[in-house]
C-alpha cells in the first residue's frame, strides 16, 4: 500500500477533529442549556463534524500512485520546531504580560522567525493587528481578557 501526503494529512486532520470533538463534548453547559437550539457546545460540535467529514473526504479522494510518495526533502523542521516553541512561549506569557503584549511579542517573534528583519515592518504588522483584535474581543464582543500579572503588580487591581 502506498501512503501519500494526502493520506497523512487526512489522517492527521481526522485525529485532530475527533480529539476536538471529544473535548467539545466536555464543555459544561448551564442548567437548561441542553434543551436550547444554540449553546456553548453547538459551534465546536459543528466544527468537529465538519472537520471529520472533510478529512474522510480527503482520505477517500487521495491519489494512491507511486508518484505521490512521501519525500521529506526541502522541509524546514527546525523552523517548525521554533514556531511551536514560540506558541508555547505565547501560552506561558499570556498569564504574565496579558493578551495584548503577549500577542504583539508572538507576532513579532513569528515574523522574525519567518525572515522579516525590519523593525518598522515588524511593528506595523504586529501592533495594529494585535490592538485591533484586542479591541474587537474586549470592546465589541465584551470578552474579559485578564491584563496579566505584571500589569497588576505594577499598577494594582
Amino acid at each position: 500500500m502506498t501512503i501519500s501526503k494526502d493520506h497523512i494529512g487526512g489522517l492527521t486532520f481526522l485525529l485532530l477533529s475527533v480529539t476536538y470533538g471529544y473535548y467539545a463534548g466536555q464543555i459544561s453547559l448551564l442548567p437548561g442549556d441542553e434543551f436550547e437550539p444554540f449553546h456553548a457546545q453547538t459551534v465546536p460540535d459543528a466544527l468537529a463534524v465538519l472537520g471529520i467529514g472533510l478529512s474522510l473526504l480527503l482520505l477517500m479522494t487521495a491519489h494512491r500512485s507511486s508518484a505521490s510518495r512521501i519525500s521529506l526533502a526541502g522541509y524546514n523542521f527546525a523552523l517548525v520546531a521554533k514556531l511551536l516553541l514560540l506558541v508555547v512561549a505565547f501560552a506561558l506569557a499570556l498569564e504574565w504580560v496579558g493578551f495584548l503584549l503577549a500577542t504583539i511579542f508572538f507576532l513579532i517573534g513569528g515574523y522574525w522567525l519567518l525572515g522579516e528583519r525590519k523593525p518598522k515592518t515588524l511593528l506595523l504588522a504586529s501592533v495594529p493587528f494585535a490592538a485591533g483584535f484586542w479591541f474587537v474581543l474586549t470592546q465589541l464582543l465584551d470578552i474579559y481578557l485578564a491584563p496579566g500579572q505584571l500589569f497588576r503588580l505594577f499598577f494594582g487591581g
